[in-house]
């Protein structure tokens, strides 16, 4: 079974910079395909980006494409979310998960585990 814990996040101003990291224990990182997902209160949990087994430029969502990048490093069993120009509507609690599948899953359900999330706050 593999745990995955998230780190990284906090306050910020709006336009500012954060990295969230995501390690994964119990198992071989390059074995899943990996997501980050946000939840803001009162609404869904949404894909932010996922990214290959085997890495490579990753998919985003609309909403962050071009200031969110996801990348991973299967030798430390590391994925980060580096998160440039931020914004109010960027405030959520954010989560990392693994899915067994072959491609990436755009919703959270294909995912096979789950981080316990880390808090971003994005002031104005």
């Amino acid at each position: 079974q593999v745990q995955l814990v998230e780190s990284g996040g906090g306050l910020v101003q709006a336009g500012g910079s954060l990295r969230l990291s995501c390690a994964a224990s119990g198992g071989t990182l390059s074995s899943y395909v990996m997501g980050w997902f946000r939840q803001a209160p009162g609404k869904e949990r949404e894909i932010v980006a996922g990214i290959r087994r085997s890495g490579g430029r990753g998919w985003y969502a609309d909403s962050v494409k071009g200031r969110f990048t996801i990348s991973r490093d299967n030798a430390k069993n590391m994925v980060y979310l580096q998160m440039n120009s931020l914004k109010p509507e960027d405030t959520a609690v954010y989560y990392c998960a693994a899915d067994r599948g072959e491609l990436i899953s755009t919703g959270p359900n294909p995912y096979d585990y789950w981080g316990r999330g880390t808090q971003v706050t994005v002031s104005s």
